[in-house]
């Protein structure tokens, strides 16, 4: 047999230091003020803001009801009633130049003003969600974005907004090249909330008129919020009980206590994190917090096998050594999946920004507390359960043993 590690001397210390970050999770909770909630969890307008400046405008001086169509390959107008439907391919029509021609010899009543230069993409353009599609008297705006354009910072965003006077939240999404934005008024009441033209106006005074289009806008009430949060704490507890069950059906009731003790363990960690970094706490969070439960799981569930496989092969060692051994054996793969999954997740967190950078930092971290939590505090709880049910049996055996000699004696 090869050298065994004595994991088991690090049972003790390793719960002392799980009691103490228990408790700096509580005191960072009450002492930063709770979690920095994201604005999946706050009530207010929600409004999806991208920097692309105005492209072309569309005037209708004709009869009937006709509609702009836009997707990724087409630009199109269709009036239903007349049975009109023209297309415009951007694969036959590359340039705005190409299209401003191609509609203005198809549509004799449609006024084309271009803003861009004729020869800018047409699969640049920004396809508009807020707003009415139909065409006539009064401009219908499209926008586009040249990948090439500088990146927009979010704290010049927040900087214009400022003016405002009051709490707005920003959020980028996706990419720097997208210049995308997330953008929440934290009034309660829809009411009271800063509307579309409001946000437009106040940002193009900062970057400049036409350079600012929204593409969606929604409210989120108190009421709908708190019930994300709740709908979210209760996806976890879901997840523990699962796992609960199917570890307690797979080995033993012990088994599943300690790994759920684990995973509670593994989202304290996580929690805690979260809280004295600041980091925003949104779906993105919890879907890292997830990932980290499952990722804890497959670890333990891994050394449980092994414990189940050495239980028959050593029958007369004793628990905490067939533990060590059953550790031993796995640490080498656990080393490997743990570093060749951190090494993707450290390219995520590298080339990444805002809320997916957040996600991988939040894995990375995850995955090192739940290779402690296996190693140390599962295992640990899994040992003193054994201990607590060898003492019970032995206890068992005194008195029938001391009632047998009492029988022999008198005989």
């Amino acid at each position: 047999m090869k050298r065994v590690l004595r994991f088991s001397k690090f049972f003790f210390p390793a719960a002392v230091f799980s009691i103490l970050l228990v408790i700096a999770a509580a005191a960072g909770f009450f002492v930063r003020g709770g979690f920095n909630l994201g604005m999946d969890f706050q009530a207010g307008t929600l409004q999806e803001v991208q920097f692309a400046p105005t492209a072309f405008s569309l005037l209708w001086a004709g009869g009937g009801n006709p509609v702009v169509f836009f997707d990724r390959n087409n630009l199109g107008v269709i009036d239903a009633a007349a049975g009109l439907t023209i297309l415009f391919p951007f694969t036959e029509y590359p340039t705005l130049g190409d299209l401003r021609r191609g509609l203005e010899e198809a549509l004799e009543d449609i006024t084309f003003h271009l803003y861009a230069s004729e020869e800018a993409s047409s699969q640049w353009l920004v396809q508009r969600t807020l707003g009415d599609a139909h065409l006539g008297d009064i401009p219908y705006v499209m926008h586009y974005l040249n990948p090439y354009s500088p990146h927009i910072d979010i704290a010049e965003v927040r900087e214009a907004l400022s003016a405002l006077g009051h709490s707005i939240a920003v959020q980028s999404l996706g990419q720097p090249s997208e210049r995308l934005f997330m953008i929440r008024d934290s009034h309660e009441e829809e009411a009271d909330a800063l509307g579309s033209e409001g946000i437009i106006e106040v940002l193009e005074e900062h970057f400049g008129q036409g350079e600012v289009v929204i593409l969606r806008s929604d409210f989120v009430g108190s009421r709908f919020a708190r019930n994300l949060a709740d709908q979210a704490a209760l996806l976890i507890i879901l997840t523990l009980l699962v796992m609960l069950l199917y570890v307690a059906f797979r080995f033993k009731i012990r088994y599943g206590v300690g790994l759920i003790a684990g995973i509670i363990h593994d989202g304290i960690a996580i929690v805690a994190f979260i809280i004295w970094t600041g980091m925003e706490f949104n779906i993105t969070t919890i879907a890292a917090i997830l990932t980290i439960l499952g990722y804890s799981t497959n670890n333990t569930i891994i050394v449980f096998d092994r414990v189940r496989e050495n239980l028959r092969i050593y029958p007369d060692e004793p628990f905490v050594n067939v533990l060590n051994i059953s550790l031993t054996a796995t640490l080498n793969r656990t080393i490997i999946t743990t570093v060749t999954t951190m090494l993707a997740v450290m390219s995520l967190f590298i080339f990444t920004t805002g809320a997916m950078q957040d996600f991988a930092l939040a894995l990375m971290v995850g995955m090192l507390s739940g290779v402690y939590t296996t190693t140390f505090i599962v295992s640990g709880i899994v040992n003193l359960w054994e201990k607590q049910r060898a003492k019970k049996e032995r206890n068992k055996l005194v008195p029938a043993s001391g009632a047998v000699n009492m029988a022999a004696s008198k005989a």
